[in-house]
């Protein structure tokens, strides 16, 4: 009884936490929220009024950075800059700590890291959708609804990820 007891003691510690794991996973999506905003605002206090002073006269700067009409071009790059940070840094932590993954292999991280852009995709749009939905048709303020879209973005999110990218049973 006492090998069997042993056994299971030993079977149990080598299953992953997914409480911790759940914990984790979403402080770290809180983390990038706010880093996110850092790196936007970083872009639009500091980083685009010098970027489109020194290279503003150049069209194509100019066309691709430095617009605001029709669109406000230093934003939506810095959008885009921030979420292309934001996902790799994450991509980074969810697979070394979160799910404690341990290979290195340039082919496997980089199946993973494609298969975890795909699904943050994904996610995205299932969060536009859901804040859409909650804010235009039931009236809910912008506030619970990024927060009740957030939520279940990063749950589905989380789920995906443990299951077909870093493939946790």
């Amino acid at each position: 009884m006492e090998k069997n007891d042993l056994k299971e003691k030993m079977l149990d510690a080598k299953k992953p936490d997914v409480k911790k794991q759940m914990i984790l996973y979403f402080g770290f999506a809180i983390a990038m929220i706010l880093l996110n905003y850092l790196i936007q605002k970083t872009n639009q206090i500091f980083v685009a009024p010098i970027i489109c002073e020194i290279y503003g006269n150049n069209d194509i700067i100019y066309n691709f950075y430095c617009s605001t009409s029709p669109y406000n071009m230093p934003e939506l790059i810095g959008s885009i800059v921030a979420v292309g940070i934001t996902y790799s840094v994450k991509f980074i932590l969810d697979k070394f700590i979160v799910f404690q993954k341990r290979d290195f292999q340039l082919k496997k991280t980089s199946q993973e890291f494609f298969k975890y852009f795909g699904f943050a995709i994904l996610t995205t749009i299932e969060n536009i959708g859901i804040q859409f939905l909650l804010t235009n048709f039931l009236g809910t303020p912008l506030e619970i609804s990024m927060v009740v879209a957030l939520a279940i973005g990063y749950s589905t999110k989380f789920l995906l990820d443990r299951k077909y990218v870093f493939k946790i049973e």
